[in-house]
Formats: structure tokens, C-alpha cells, sequence
């Protein structure tokens, strides 16, 4: 018999953030939510709706964006294949970067650790790469959490979000 770490089946809590400018944005981030629970991934907290212009290209729709605080015992590897299933399963389709789409969860926070692996060529990174770049996902983590930290730059929330300006703040606002 082969004894499980224990490691493994601890509680971990995290961040997701889901944004969706195809078809009804709001029902598709609901959908993605129920899904996410009936996955044992459970939702302790969601931030407000955000409004933020397609990037690069702001002529494709604008998306809706939350960012959600979740509790799970599961792997960043086992997470990230649920989140690319229930992607799937709302109706993402394989396009162009940046275009857009239906769903789309990013793996913001993983238990506060920094790790990096591969999984079906598709690098999995957390923190997430870019997150600290993207006010629609540092203003509504700001809200479920005004003292995080970035777990690979330790730089404080608040320190992140006085580095963005002009546009990146007129951009974005709460629906």
C-alpha cells in the first residue's frame, strides 16, 4: 500500500479570475462559477463585476471580469485541468491570442507559493506571469484582499496598484 503525502490533501486557499466578452458575460461567468464548485473547488469570496476594454485590440467586445478566493484540496495541476474543461464545456474555442471568448479562468494565486510546471505542452505558472500588469485582476483581488502579496515579487497589493495609471484606472470600472 502506498501511503498519500499528506501534503497533498491539505486545504489550499487561492485565486482565480475569470473574465468573458462573448454572448451573455455575466451568465457565462455564473456557469463557470456553479461548475467550478460542482469540481470541489469551493468559492469563499467573489469580487464585484468589472468592465474593462479588450486589450490590445478595444474594438472586440469589453469583458466582464471578477476574480473569485477559493478553498480546495486539489493539485495547480488538477486545477488547471478543471478550469480548462470547464472552459470547454461554456463554449471556448481555440483562436487567435487576445481575441474573444466566451471564458477564460487564469490560475491568479495558488496557495501564496510560486511553482511553474507543463502540462500537454501549456506552461502552468503561479502566480500568473502578467496578473500584476492587468487591473482587472489587481483591483478586484484588492477588494477580496487588501493585504496580499505577490508570492514570487513580495511586492504588496497596494504597492502594484499605485504603479498603474492614466487609462489603466479610466479604463476600469465596477457594473
Amino acid at each position: 500500500m502506498i501511503k498519500q503525502d499528506i501534503l497533498e490533501k491539505q486545504v489550499k486557499l487561492s485565486y482565480l479570475a475569470i473574465g468573458s466578452n462573448m454572448g451573455d458575460r455575466f451568465a457565462n461567468i455564473q456557469l463557470a462559477k456553479k461548475l467550478l464548485v460542482l469540481n470541489s473547488i469551493y468559492i469563499i469570496d467573489a469580487s464585484s463585476y468589472y468592465e474593462t476594454p479588450s486589450w490590445p485590440n478595444k474594438s472586440f467586445p469589453k469583458f466582464f471580469n471578477i476574480v473569485l478566493k477559493i478553498e480546495t484540496d486539489k493539485s495547480l495541476m488538477n486545477i488547471f485541468k478543471i478550469v480548462k474543461n470547464i472552459e470547454k464545456k461554456i463554449g471556448r474555442k481555440k483562436a487567435l491570442k487576445n481575441h474573444p471568448r466566451v471564458c477564460d479562468i487564469d490560475i491568479i494565486d495558488f496557495n501564496g507559493i510560486n511553482l511553474k510546471t507543463e502540462f500537454n505542452g501549456q506552461k502552468i505558472e503561479a502566480p500568473h506571469p502578467k496578473m500584476h500588469k492587468r487591473n482587472f485582476v489587481i483591483f478586484p483581488l484588492y477588494e477580496l484582499n487588501k493585504n496580499w502579496v505577490h508570492p514570487k515579487t513580495k511586492a504588496n497589493i497596494n504597492h502594484i496598484i499605485n504603479q498603474f495609471k492614466g487609462s489603466d484606472l479610466s479604463d476600469i470600472r465596477i457594473v
